[in-house]
């Protein structure tokens, strides 16, 4: 019964890091890259306007990051239920 309520609370926590990641990687590739691209146009970067720069390159490199991010975080949370599964029931964050 323990395991299984460890269970719930890793693939909790998982997809919670999943829908926040996606969230950040819908706001930045569709939001910014179509719903917004005429108000971030007005600002320029380098002489190109933010909206084209969203469209062509910072979505994919957020993209790319999000991808690293979410890595890093499975590291984490798999340390976090390995110990507690061989009994060292210390909390990290």
């Amino acid at each position: 019964m323990e395991s299984s309520s460890k269970n719930k609370a890793y693939w909790r926590k998982n997809l919670q890091y999943l829908g926040i990641l996606l969230g950040i990687w819908f706001i930045t590739s569709y939001l910014c890259s179509v719903v917004f691209v005429e108000q971030l146009d007005k600002i320029r970067i380098g002489g190109c306007p933010l909206g084209f720069y969203f469209a062509q390159q910072a979505s994919i490199w957020i993209f790319v990051e999000l991808i690293f991010v979410y890595a890093w975080l499975m590291n984490r949370l798999e340390k976090r239920y390995s110990q507690r599964e061989n009994g060292e029931d210390t909390e990290q964050t």
